[in-house]
């Protein structure tokens, strides 16, 4: 499982990259201010969790059987794609439905975050 969280973090930080050079180059004159931020906060937070997941992957090299640790992951991967792709999406089609299922990837990485604590010290 250590495997898959460290190329899934690889695989989103790599994503994370191009879509930050896509943003700040390709998106700068075609997008509003407003709508720029968004998009750079969705690239931010999927960054962030990129990060996170490379963690959990290193963690579980510690802690193989922590089913906590490894639901953790999963969360935080299930966040990138509610929060930071329903944020893309927003940003670059205006469809502002998608505002709602955006707090659904907050509460994903939030849990993901309290399970990842808990987890670790589960597994002492």
């Amino acid at each position: 499982m250590s495997r898959l969280f460290l190329s899934l973090g690889a695989v989103n930080a790599f994503l994370c990259v191009g879509l930050g050079a896509f943003g700040a180059h390709g998106l700068k004159q075609k997008l509003s201010a407003d709508m720029l931020a968004v998009y750079q906060t969705g690239v931010q937070y999927h960054f962030y969790h990129a990060l996170g997941l490379i963690a959990v992957g290193l963690i579980l090299l510690h802690y193989p059987a922590s089913k906590p640790v490894a639901i953790s992951g999963w969360l935080m991967q299930a966040g990138i794609v509610l929060f930071s792709v329903s944020l893309y999406v927003l940003s670059l089609t205006g469809m502002r439905g998608l505002g709602m299922i955006t707090p659904f990837g907050g509460v994903a990485f939030l849990s993901a975050w309290g399970m990842l604590a808990y987890g670790v010290q589960a597994s002492r």
